[in-house]
């Protein structure tokens, strides 16, 4: 045939070595065998199987990650700092900037090291992982990274696909297999994927040459010709493939031929990383930066100017005792004086917190390890935890302002129950329940019992597209294995009689929702007894059994929101069964026969079930085959294949008979209702896709905007929706009043409209997010996962830039997770792959509450006492350095040594906020679970603000100003020892950096609420270990130093009275303003029994 001409073409171009980039395709050989066997065979050239996943290698890692971190702004200032510091002659030694940014870079790097070795672990595993491989017809164990493309692999059940394969051979008589793709596309249920047809069962001498694309990232998408040397060409598509990762289950053994191996399988194209998300401490602390670089910079210009102002005097500029050298005298005026300026900028450097930044990342890390001990979080039916996949957002969950919740399986259980259909416009309702709907009574009993129902045949119609219309595969039980979730007891009949089914039965399906609509239909009588071969059997209600051929199957995607089957029944009648969305359905069939069904699904809807329309279309002949032969070329051609089988699936599925519509319930999660009440009393406003959730209270005014509201008054949506949404903004209602609460309820189609709308876009939106900002919660009904990330993106660009955090648990939740400023995961029933991509993973949707409320908030203020502490310490620390340079005519003399320089960061007080900012805990946990509206408390970055930046900045200015003033005071009594000796410039900047250790770190005791005895060890331990350093460090003569300046000065200090007087004074008063506050102020936190007390 031309078709295979055309193959035979592209091998001879492929074989002659074209560079397979250049092209859309490829050609593998099976088994690496030419086809036919007498061409002369060029082996092309593809990527081994390995998979790296590692940033880094041993020759590499040093360059590559000191380049990575010197490209962050606070790295490479300080680098610039020290090389200064080494050019020019500054007053304090390169060893004080050094050794902390040596500090900082050494400890990321061993974190970040510590971080690939894991990843090249893990590597290792993968590709030393043995697997069997058939070679020139034996089988043969090898390395998985040894596997090429074009081997015939084994893989046995429970065992995972190494790389990309066709499925060639499998142990089932049906030739299919189950595979399981949670850890790909979130879904763990099974899928059943296809041999290749017409293959002979000798794989030894199999001859066929494989024509595919080339690799890309879309796990649903795969067009490839197989290409048999007997047989014409074979058109395959994703049913076909295995992909890497996913494993093989219910099928004892599979063979199939490697297409894409290592990094270019689907798996591993699919390991882009996620954008990254910066929190708003971050930026807090980048604004913080400036300031003190503006105090930094104008210090070091004021300290300029005033020494040469100092020295123009004369007799200033060259004093007798310090004559210019000849070098000196020749030098440019400007030029030192550029010198100068930088030499103050390194003097006053440590006004800006290197180590704050090490500090931060440790407590983040650190801190995400209490999520994953959290016990609270543990779920005992998946035996897991939390997990953090982020920690750069610990703080961020304080912050939280809106919620955008999905229903299935994040909301609700994804147990699937079916609850009622309705059939040609009445209602069967197998629920036990008394409810007045569409004007008669629904009562407990069987169907049969209803007043009103549809004729026979179109309940057998419905039942039969309930058996017919799915994916769903039946496992008959051994029992011995645990299938108690889908087994079927009985089944009840319409005439209200049981029938038993003659064994108990599993269903495999891709999703609970068809498993559930299987299971409805058998207990009204019509039971699904599974395929043999390409033939689908179902007894009725009469005990008989039906067969039918399935002729062809329209496979669900997102787009259509629609999945159909063809099948051909026993006497001849070609018929299509379709379900799917009402909004997909509708538009295809007659509209009187919508008006009848409508007002269920609407309703169903409105109650929180998920609603499936079902209609039917009896194809004759011709259209059959007009059918038949579009939908085989589509499936065959290479390029656009989903376009053409797109195109004619609409095609097929026009003018179709409405024939009855079906709602299942998904249960809510445990507590589910309880943390939505809790998370909209903490201020944060919600939105989701479920109505039954407590979401909406008592006395909330309900705004709708639906398809439904836009047809009523018979004109076009568009401009009813401009007249609706006029109506909701400007009408006269109180936004801002505390007594009445707003919800609001859209659907997707209306959605659409809103932002598809071309020349009034723009106008609908801000009107649309006006509405739904003054609503406490927003209901969305039918979402499209492109529209969840639409709705995040908007309300995350509003005015204000709000925290917004999205929870789902499946694939089609993964776009608004990875649009919200926070993704949180939920390991449920539909997969990892909302997992993967979430920031945190929790089990339940009950533990969204602790994680918010709880850590959400401890995080938050900690991380914020340690961002300003971090500011004030330093200012405390700079400032006498500063105003000293005005008694010391600006010379650039340093008033502290070079150690205390250095160690000041690293070792005196960094320890103390550290487990500060790990361990406290200012209102305990059960307190903040109990009473939610603590959140509030520090919602919009409360404690980052500029008032308590201020308020910190000030006492800073404070405490140096006494610190330096106090020990000058002290000093102008001349003789402070026994022996009548003064004390010198050295004694003189012991005491103050005396009184500044003790006065920061007592500050942080005070602060402190939470007391474990890490806090007591590293809080008097390290005022200890000062003290111990400094008599240490002065009272040994060391050899290294060529100017030893503290030497005995520690010593001789604590000799004097008078220093100890002064240190404990200045202490003292440093403290004595936050003495004050504790005492005469209301306390910002109430008390825990206060709390207690409020609820009884």
């Amino acid at each position: 045939s031309a078709l295979s001409i055309l193959a035979n073409l592209t091998h001879v171009i492929c074989a002659f070595g074209r560079d397979e980039r250049r092209v859309d395709s490829r050609t593998i050989y099976v088994g690496h065998r030419p086809c036919p066997a007498t061409d002369t065979f060029i082996p092309p050239k593809f990527c081994d199987n390995r998979i790296v996943s590692s940033k880094y290698t041993v020759w590499n890692f040093l360059p590559k990650n000191l380049f990575e971190q010197f490209r962050r702004i606070a790295n490479f200032y300080f680098l610039i700092i020290f090389l200064v510091q080494v050019i020019v002659d500054t007053p304090t030694s390169p060893v004080t900037s050094g050794l902390p940014l040596f500090f900082v870079i050494t400890v990321t790097a061993i974190k970040q090291g510590y971080e690939d070795w894991l990843r090249h672990k893990a590597d290792n595993e993968v590709n030393k992982y043995l697997v069997t491989v058939l070679e020139d017809g034996r089988r043969a164990r090898k390395e998985s990274e040894k596997i090429k493309v074009g081997d015939v692999v084994e893989v046995v059940e429970d065992e995972t696909f190494p790389c990309d394969l066709i499925l060639l051979q499998s142990s089932r008589e049906d030739e299919t297999c189950f595979v399981t793709t949670a850890s790909l596309d979130g879904e763990s249920n099974h899928k059943t994927h296809y041999t290749v047809p017409d293959t002979e069962k000798g794989l030894e001498s199999l001859s066929a040459t494989v024509e595919c694309e080339q690799p890309q990232p879309d796990l649903y998408k795969f067009v490839t010709f197989f290409s048999l040397c007997v047989v014409s060409l074979r058109s395959l598509g994703p049913e076909n493939l295995l992909l890497k990762g996913a494993t093989l289950k219910n099928t004892q053994k599979i063979y199939g031929v490697a297409v894409y191996s290592g990094m270019e399988t689907k798996m591993a194209l699919n390991y882009q990383g996620k954008s990254q998300k910066r929190s708003v401490v971050e930026k807090s602390i980048n604004a913080f930066l400036l300031v003190y670089l503006c105090i930094l910079v104008s210090k070091a210009l004021v300290c300029t100017t005033l020494k040469y102002v100092w020295q123009s005097q004369p007799g200033q500029e060259e004093p007798w005792y310090n004559q210019k050298t000849q070098k000196e005298k020749d030098a440019n005026l400007y030029l030192n004086m550029f010198t100068d300026f930088l030499s103050f900028m390194v003097l006053f450097n440590f006004i800006i917190p290197v180590s704050m930044y090490v500090t931060v990342e440790m407590q983040k890390f650190l801190g995400s390890f209490f999520i994953s001990w959290d016990k609270d979080f543990f779920d005992p039916e998946i035996q897991e935890g939390a997990l953090v996949n982020t920690s750069d957002l610990n703080e961020e969950l304080g912050q939280v302002e809106y919620v955008f919740t999905d229903k299935t399986g994040t909301l609700t259980q994804n147990s699937m129950e079916f609850i009622e259909c309705c059939i040609d416009g009445f209602q069967y309702k197998n629920r036990d329940s008394s409810t007045e709907l569409d004007g008669f009574c629904v009562t407990d009993g069987p169907v049969s019992m209803l007043q009103q129902k549809a004729g026979r045949e179109e309940e057998e119609l419905f039942l039969r597209a309930l058996c017919l219309c799915h994916t769903v595969q039946v496992k008959e039980s051994t029992g011995q294995e645990d299938w108690v979730g889908d087994q079927v007891d009985g089944v009840l009949g319409l005439d209200g009689e049981m029938v038993h089914p003659a064994e108990l039965r599993g269903f495999i399906a891709s999703s609970p929702d068809e498993v559930a609509l299987v299971k409805g239909a058998m207990k009204y009588g019509f039971t699904f007894l599974g395929m043999e071969s390409k033939n689908m059997r179902v007894m009725n209600r009469d005990k008989d059994v039906e067969t039918y051929e399935l002729l062809h199957v329209l496979n669900f995607d997102p787009v259509r929101r629609r999945m159909s089957v063809i099948v051909r029944s026993k006497c001849g009648d070609i018929m299509l069964f379709c379900k799917g969305a009402d909004s997909s359905i509708f538009p295809r069939v007659r509209q009187e026969e919508v008006d009848r069904i409508s007002m269920h699904v609407e309703r169903n809807a409105t109650e929180g079930y998920r609603t499936l329309c079902v209609a039917y279309k009896l194809l004759s002949s011709e259209e059959y085959a007009q059918a038949d032969a579009g939908l085989r070329e589509a499936r065959l051609a290479l390029d656009d294949r989903e376009e053409k089988l797109m195109a004619v699936y609409n095609q097929v599925e026009t003018g179709m008979s409405l024939i009855g519509a079906t709602a299942v319930e998904d249960r809510l999660q445990e507590e589910a209702a309880e943390t939505m009440e809790a998370l909209q009393r903490a201020g944060m406003k919600v939105w989701s896709t479920c109505y039954a959730c407590r979401l909406f209270q008592r006395g909330t005014e309900l705004l709708e905007l639906t398809v439904r509201t836009l047809e009523d008054g018979g004109r076009r949506r568009e401009e009813r929706l401009h007249e609706v949404l006029s109506a909701f903004s400007f009408s006269p209602r109180s936004w801002t009043s505390a007594k009445q609460d707003y919800g609001f309820i859209i659907d997707g189609a209306t959605l659409s409209l809103v932002f598809n709308s071309s020349p009034d876009s723009s106008h609908y939106k801000s009107l649309f997010l006006q509405i739904c900002q003054n609503c406490t919660t927003v209901l969305c009904c039918r979402m499209a996962p492109l529209q969840k990330a639409q709705i995040v993106n908007m309300v995350k660009n509003s005015k204000g830039s709000p925290i917004t955090l999205s929870i789902g648990d499946g694939a089609n939740d993964v776009s608004m997770i990875l649009e919200a400023h926070i993704g949180i995961g939920i390991k449920g029933k539909e997969g990892r792959q909302a997992v993967r991509n979430s920031d945190y993973a929790i089990p339940k949707l009950k533990h969204l509450k602790k994680l918010l409320l709880g850590h959400g908030h401890l995080y938050y203020v900690r991380i914020a006492h340690l961002v300003q502490y971090f500011f004030y310490k330093n200012l405390c620390f700079i400032l006498p350095q500063f105003l000293y340079q005005f008694f010391c005519g600006s010379s650039q003399q340093p008033l502290y040594d070079a150690a205390y320089l250095t160690m000041y960061n690293i070792c005196f007080t960094s320890m103390p906020i550290l487990a500060y900012s790990l361990l406290e805990q200012h209102i305990c946990m059960e307190v903040l679970m109990s009473n939610a509206t603590l959140y509030r408390d520090v919602a919009k970055n409360a404690m980052l603000r500029w008032s308590p930046f201020l308020y910190w900045t000030l006492l800073g200015v404070y405490q140096g100003l006494l610190f330096f003033f106090g020990v000058r005071f002290l000093f102008s009594n001349p003789a402070l020892q026994d022996n009548g000796q003064v004390f010198g410039n050295w004694s003189y900047g012991t005491i103050v950096f005396t009184v500044l250790v003790f006065t920061v770190t007592l500050k942080l005791a005070m602060d402190t609420r939470h007391w474990t005895w890490i806090n007591h060890f590293v809080i008097w331990g390290s005022l200890a270990f000062y003290m111990f350093f400094s008599f240490f460090w002065g009272g040994i003569i060391w050899p290294f130093l060529r100017q030893q300046r503290l030497y005995f000065v520690f010593a001789n200090m604590l000799r004097s009275v008078s220093a100890w007087l002064v240190i404990i004074l200045l202490i003292l008063l440093s403290l004595l303003p936050e003495i004050l506050l504790l005492v005469l102020r209301k306390p910002r936190w109430p008390h825990s029994r206060q709390v207690r007390y409020t609820h009884i």
